[in-house]
């Protein structure tokens, strides 16, 4: 076998796992990542590979409790209470975070996304957030999961060129990337840390993730593809993250403190011979972009899927869920407005949400009536815990922070 046709087979076998790596590394990951890089310089490095661990775990869970159920995650929690309370509460709880909070932070994404391409064209974010919104949803409404995988590899593969090239261009320091591996958290800056696992192990891919890997795999007995995808896609996505985080470090003295990603241009425009900065928006725009399709996505499964309506593509409900989110993306971002209180509560939403859903699924994946011989092992229940104890702690951080910015 070749290795056009090795390639070639590579990228056949690869699914849901592009849309998780392009759902967590949106234009929050570049933002968080390139402040850490030029505060930090390569401290914090190891947050990374912390980050992508917790997220294969999880992910790995969420996976293949769809692959060996065929539910997706909002009808597996539907499912675990028979008091109609309990069962109310918990949907409304996943609906405020996930479809208000995907909502929310699709403004975020369609104006990250209009950035990258404002750079290249110099052509207003304003006139490029409604036509990426555009294009996104005319993409969901063909209801074509193949098609709209491959588009998520593409962006990956695109992405993660751009922003890997403009890591190696800048020369960074080897011997500190090194030290960076080893933890270490700078005084008063467990926030930082908080925040970057914060936007990479993120709620609403448990539930994209629970639900698109049973429309590319139907056979429990593929529980080793699905890993595969899981894992490798995921340290894909922490490349990049890292690679961002190492270009911030490379090109700004340690301690900068800065406002925006659009500094990161300006910084990098003498490497490369100038182009640089267009790498640079290009990665931005295929976060952007990606983002902009699998938050409303999510949105959608989640919804559909705890109130127990059908979770198909091309289904009214369905489209009627992930079209409201993406509207309010486009209405947000076109008109220049920042709905700062939404995202707030959405954060906190989120903050609360995910603790409940790690353990939920530490108790799901240990259910041999649900499961049966795909049940947790030791060694994957005591990395669970471990990652769920932290997203609790996150949690605390979260509504500590809230808390503080509310009443002082």
């Amino acid at each position: 076998m070749s290795i056009v046709d090795t390639v070639e087979n590579w990228f056949r076998s690869i699914g849901p796992g592009a849309l998780v790596a392009a759902a967590f590394v949106g234009p929050g990951t570049v933002t968080t990542a390139s402040v850490i890089g030029a505060e930090f310089a390569y401290l914090l490095i190891w947050t990374v590979v912390f980050s992508v661990i917790a997220t294969i775990v999880l992910q790995e869970m969420s996976a293949r409790l769809g692959l060996v159920t065929n539910e997706g995650l909002g009808e597996a929690l539907r499912g675990m209470f028979d008091n109609y309370i309990l069962q109310v509460i918990t949907a409304a709880l996943i609906i405020f975070a996930i479809g208000v909070g995907t909502a929310a932070f699709q403004t975020g994404n369609i104006t990250g996304g209009a950035s990258g391409l404002e750079t290249i064209t110099g052509v207003s974010v304003q006139i490029w957030s409604p036509l990426i919104g555009i294009v996104a949803g005319a993409l969901l409404w063909t209801g074509n999961y193949k098609l709209i995988e491959r588009i998520f590899i593409g962006l990956v593969v695109i992405m993660g060129l751009a922003f890997v090239i403009n890591a190696i261009a800048v020369r960074p320091d080897l011997g500190a990337i090194a030290e960076g591996l080893i933890p270490r958290v700078p005084d008063g800056q467990a926030f930082l840390i908080a925040g970057l696992v914060g936007t990479t192990v993120v709620g609403y891919n448990l539930f994209l993730h629970a639900s698109t890997v049973q429309e590319k795999w139907g056979d429990a007995d593929q529980i080793g593809e699905v890993r595969f995808d899981t894992i490798a896609l995921v340290v894909v996505g922490g490349i990049i993250t890292a690679s961002i985080m190492i270009t911030a470090a490379a090109v700004f003295p340690e301690g900068t403190e800065i406002g925006d990603v659009g500094e990161m241009s300006t910084q990098l425009d003498p490497v490369l011979a100038g182009v640089a900065p267009e790498f640079f928006a290009i990665g931005l725009f295929a976060a952007g972009f990606t983002s902009a399709m699998s938050a409303p996505l999510a949105g959608a499964y989640a919804t559909a899927g705890v109130l127990g309506w059908e979770r198909d593509l091309t289904s009214t409900r369905f489209r009627a869920i992930w079209g409201t989110i993406l509207v309010v993306g486009i209405v947000f971002s076109t008109i220049g407005l920042n709905p700062v209180n939404v995202i707030v509560f959405a954060q906190v939403a989120n903050g609360i949400l995910l603790p409940i859903l790690a353990v939920f699924l530490l108790y799901a994946m240990n259910s041999e009536k649900l499961l049966g011989k795909y049940t947790n092992s030791t060694v994957q229940n005591i990395l669970g815990i471990l990652v769920a104890l932290v997203v609790i702690a996150i949690a605390a951080q979260t509504l500590y922070d809230q808390w503080i910015a509310l009443f002082g």
